[in-house]
């Protein structure tokens, strides 16, 4: 509404009014840096940089981030991590697995870049060992980095702690420096948008694919074969960071659509370009919310009101399925719906 004002006071030379230019900071970290705003937007503004360089300010010039903010980027400076887990526990989940470290297998074709979420949350631990399931049925040529890895950098970022993102870039950019890394899977948007698309920035430059991406490939090679399993319908929920930055839509779908008694299910019109965030990208994912109704709680009441039959919700992010847990369960609609990953589904249905 304030828009076309603002435009036309800025074409005469008019100074606005005071309040146009006044930008609480609770409206500034409400924001998930979601990239709905640039794509509604006519003209295409970017805002997120423009909210990321105002967090940056709040951040390293006042340090007035919020308290549960801060205690993030504190673990992730202390131990790689924003939930302050040990740094030699990060390789923990594939333990009985027997996945190979690059240390142990310098030659492995792709470096699987595990990400936070999935080394140290239990549930996105399933997700993991799901991808792992689905490398090997298809006979990938795999490694993971362990205890090495450190987090991409992205909460730090989106923070608006520049320092500690770029710190832990380089720490990640000099290991995979160090093994001759060149090709990099990654299960979580978020590594796969920073890796992808900022670690350039730095000097790491890396054929990066996110999972899906690569497990649309195996089945289109007929590397990767799926058994029939129980006709359900599937609703497709897009991660902002995998659609929206990154535009990847297309691949999630064809997985979905390769795989046996799968009837997916479009969550129409919050879906593809105009999807709805899960609420914790930018940050987000480690602060409380304060500014109207919790992101993730709307977006269940979406797939509620859709009334698609859909028994299941899928996504491609370990931040999406953590708050699509949460909004189910805070809705008590645990017996409707169940958040699921992608893979978990792919990994459920291999052939023998």
């Amino acid at each position: 509404r304030d828009g076309p004002k603002l435009l036309a006071d800025a074409k005469a030379g008019t100074t606005p009014p005071a309040h146009y230019a006044e930008t609480k900071p609770e409206e500034l970290w409400a924001c998930t840096t979601c990239a709905a705003c640039v794509e509604a937007c006519p003209v295409t503004i970017e805002h997120i940089d423009k909210i990321v360089d105002m967090r940056r300010h709040l951040t390293l010039m006042e340090g007035s981030a919020p308290p549960e903010a801060q205690r993030a980027m504190t673990n992730i400076e202390r131990a790689g991590n924003p939930w302050g887990e040990a740094r030699e526990t990060r390789g923990d989940w594939a333990k009985d697995l027997d996945v190979p470290t690059f240390a142990e297998r310098p030659d492995a074709e792709y470096l699987y870049f595990v990400g936070c979420a999935a080394s140290y949350d239990r549930r996105n631990q399933k997700v993991a060992r799901a991808l792992v399931q689905v490398l090997r049925a298809a006979g990938v040529s795999f490694a993971i980095l362990a205890s090495e890895e450190t987090c991409n950098g992205d909460p730090a970022r989106r923070i608006g702690n520049e320092y500690l993102w770029q710190t832990q870039a380089q720490q990640n950019i000099e290991t995979l420096k160090k093994y001759g890394v060149r090709k990099v899977i990654a299960s979580c948007p978020h590594c796969f948008n920073t890796i992808a698309n900022e670690y350039p920035q730095l000097g790491g430059n890396y054929e990066v694919i996110h999972a899906l991406q690569l497990v649309d490939r195996l089945i289109a090679d007929g590397r990767l074969k799926m058994g029939r399993g129980m006709a359900e319908a599937v609703a497709y929920h897009d991660p902002c960071y995998l659609g929206r930055h990154n535009g990847v839509y297309d691949q999630p779908r064809a997985v979905l659509d390769a795989i046996p008694g799968v009837q997916r299910v479009e969550i129409e019109p919050h879906n593809r370009e105009r999807g709805f965030c899960c609420g914790a990208g930018g940050g987000r994912m480690w602060m409380e919310e304060k500014v109207g109704q919790r992101v993730n709680h709307r977006r269940i009441e979406q797939l509620l009101v859709l009334n698609s039959g859909a028994t299941k919700v899928a996504s491609g992010c370990p931040f999406c399925l953590i708050m699509l847990e949460e909004g189910v369960g805070a809705k008590g609609v645990q017996e409707q719906i169940k958040p699921v990953d992608v893979l978990e589904l792919v990994a459920g249905r291999i052939e023998n």
